[in-house]
């Protein structure tokens, strides 16, 4: 989290590599049967109110009830454990790896998790801004709510019980929001990025860069 980050190099991984490799795992318990191969082409969900699936990736089998998985991103599939193939797997078991072109949004999400203070899902579980937030972030928008340590930002959803959550960590603006309310986070996955107010010029200097390199990186 200090100053002391080395764009050059961040930057430079982003030109030879603009990609994130996203593990796909098994969502239960169940017998496992591909629908790609490597070096498939996949899409993510899509259409005017995503209504059309994204690509079938896998069909898993559980008690004679199967369920078919669809690609969530688009991409390439760059990895597939094919000795899984029609193999009992565990839930969580990794099936295979998608490669996704990253956007120039996605870049400057992804230098700016190195510069902001991520405030991560203490459990897995649905969460909401608290409705003092969230009345902020529908009048002036996330980056005008500062928070402070102590603030009650969020409510956890588990379990039909709601439970208040409070921030831990510097103080800043809300710069970052990584959940979608009411959608499950896994525990450990960032809800929000926060930047403190010495690093609004170090985070100006990254969206110009990437902005303007962005040419160059493809």
């Amino acid at each position: 989290m200090s100053n002391e980050i080395d764009l050059d190099e961040i930057f430079g991984k982003y030109k030879s590599d603009p990609y994130d490799y996203i593990d796909i795992y098994a969502v239960h318990t169940g017998v496992v049967s591909f629908k790609v191969e490597k070096d498939a082409e996949v899409n993510s969900i899509s259409g005017e109110w995503q209504h059309i699936p994204g690509t079938p990736l896998y069909e898993i089998n559980r008690e004679r009830n199967p369920k078919l998985i669809h690609s969530y991103v688009n991409g390439t599939v760059s990895e597939i454990n094919h000795d899984l193939q029609g193999a009992f797997v565990e839930a969580g078991e990794k099936l295979m790896t998608i490669r996704h072109p990253l956007k120039k949004k996605e870049i400057i999400e992804n230098i700016l998790k190195e510069v902001l203070y991520l405030f991560p899902a203490p459990e897995k579980a649905k969460y909401f801004f608290a409705l003092d937030i969230q009345s902020r972030i529908d009048k002036k928008g996330a980056r005008s709510v500062a928070i402070t340590p102590g603030d009650e930002i969020l409510t956890m959803s588990l379990m039909k019980r709601d439970t208040p959550i409070y921030y831990k960590g510097e103080p800043g603006i809300i710069h970052s929001v990584y959940f979608k309310p009411g959608i499950s986070v896994e525990q450990g996955t960032p809800l929000i990025g926060v930047c403190a107010p010495d690093k609004v010029p170090m985070i100006q200097k990254i969206i110009t860069r990437v902005k303007a390199e962005w040419d160059a990186i493809h």
